[in-house]
């Protein structure tokens, strides 16, 4: 950054400068006038950019990059007539932000002693200046929502199984221990269903994980479609499946698991039936919330009784 003279001495005007917009009085240009003018190389760093000044652009462009933003590839970009580092002089802070010339830039570089000054003597200079602090806090509201959507987004995206869309255990994790809780603090029953489809890797071997795949996702499709909307299905594991059940005692729940089963079997996997095993079955087991269980505790009963319902010969529940 170049010192190359004075904008007193420059062909820039002010009226050309958002800040000072309709604020060019001859008061307003004295102050200005000795305002040093700076060369800014494309691609060097401004100097001293720690320090608490305000940079008008004058010709070129900066690139601003918010220290919140770091590491992010977040540029902003300031034109000519714009400015940067207002924030910074009102708080007399440090400009944590990385700015950097876009282009051969030249900026007016004005201190902060003087931006005060120029505030206090011109009110057209304050109006701007708070203009332009609404547009950058409007800005930064705007930018602040679109990242919350897509950090739910990806939130919501890392919770469910990308090949079944049920959820998955990073969501089980996180959501069963405080399922637990609020059955405890309701005093209301929970369930679980752990469903294992039968054979499944006889049929990956023999047909292919692609034809696996259709299957899961069938069986997926057969046990989202038939909860209630309170309900919760979760992809275990493999071809281990979930239904979690809360106000669900057990009774009820070991009448969704046969709803479950009898739908396993009449679903078609594959149109054409020459296909071995084109129906699926799936071993079931039940488990309601006990006095003294948690949730490790539950989901063992369950993955016990599921045990139990393939020793038994398969395509059946127990409790």
């Amino acid at each position: 950054m170049k010192i190359i003279g004075a904008f007193g001495a420059s062909r820039y005007t002010i009226r050309e400068l958002e800040l000072f917009r309709d604020a060019d009085t001859p008061a307003v240009a004295a102050l200005l006038a000795a305002c040093p003018v700076v060369k800014v190389a494309k691609g060097e760093p401004v100097e001293d950019g720690l320090r608490a000044r305000l940079y008008v652009v004058l010709s070129g462009s900066l690139g601003v990059q918010p220290a919140t933003a770091a590491g992010e590839g977040e540029i902003q970009r300031v034109l000519p007539g714009e400015s940067v580092g207002e924030q910074s002089v009102l708080d007399d802070a440090a400009n944590l932000d990385a700015i950097t010339a876009l282009d051969d830039s030249e900026l007016l570089v004005i201190e902060p002693a003087l931006v005060w000054r120029l505030i206090d003597e011109g009110n057209g200079v304050a109006r701007n200046l708070l203009r332009l602090l609404s547009f950058r806090i409007r800005a930064a509201n705007a930018l602040l929502r679109r990242r919350q959507k897509l950090g739910e987004f990806y939130r919501q995206l890392s919770m469910n199984d990308g090949l079944t869309g049920l959820y998955n255990r990073a969501w089980l994790n996180d959501m069963l221990p405080k399922l637990v809780a609020r059955s405890r603090m309701d005093r209301s029953p929970l369930s679980l269903v752990m469903i294992d489809l039968d054979h499944f890797k006889r049929f990956n071997d023999t047909h292919g994980h692609m034809a696996g795949d259709t299957a899961l996702a069938t069986a997926a499709a057969v046990i989202r479609s038939a909860l209630r909307p309170s309900d919760f299905a979760v992809r275990y594991g493999g071809e281990e499946l979930m239904a979690i059940l809360p106000n669900t005692n057990r009774t009820l729940a070991v009448m969704v698991a046969e709803r479950l089963c009898a739908r396993m079997r009449e679903a078609v996997v594959f149109d054409d039936m020459r296909i071995a095993l084109p129906h699926l079955t799936g071993s079931f087991g039940v488990a309601s919330l006990g006095a003294e269980q948690d949730e490790r505790s539950l989901v063992e009963a369950a993955d016990a009784a599921l045990y139990r319902a393939k020793e038994a010969g398969r395509d059946r529940i127990h409790v």
